[in-house]
């Protein structure tokens, strides 16, 4: 098989094309995978959170450490399956993906104090 010099001449465009573009399509398909990865940090204390607001958007990969400041806790999210303890006077971290729209109840599920019904807040998932 003969390449003329045109046909070469196509080929070599067409990968220093493909060299030029390929950074740049990369970058492109980077940003529509790899997801923000917002940090946030909440505290229990006297029966509230702070903040009682996350926002994040959707498809975030979330990563949140509950402390607590005095007594034992809980954080809980029935529309992500979360459910998490927290030791008097100490934190837990975990990540999750924020893949749903929406604005989200979080709340403390102790029973042991009747101050533990009042703990509740709110994650606001935006849509991309």
């Amino acid at each position: 098989m003969e390449f003329s010099r045109r046909t070469a001449g196509l080929v070599l465009i067409g990968a220093g094309a493909g060299l030029l573009a390929g950074p740049f399509v990369a970058r492109l398909f980077a940003q529509d995978q790899a997801p923000n990865r917002p940090e946030f940090t909440i505290v229990a204390r006297d029966f509230h959170y702070s903040p009682e607001r996350i926002e994040v958007t959707q498809d975030d990969l979330v990563k949140l450490t509950v402390r607590s400041e005095d007594l034992a806790h809980s954080f809980a999210i029935d529309e992500y399956r979360i459910v998490k303890r927290v030791p008097a006077g100490g934190s837990i971290t975990f990540e999750f993906r924020a893949d749903r729209a929406g604005t989200f109840r979080f709340y403390c599920n102790l029973t042991s104090e009747g101050g533990h019904s009042q703990m509740h807040g709110e994650l606001v998932v935006r849509s991309k």
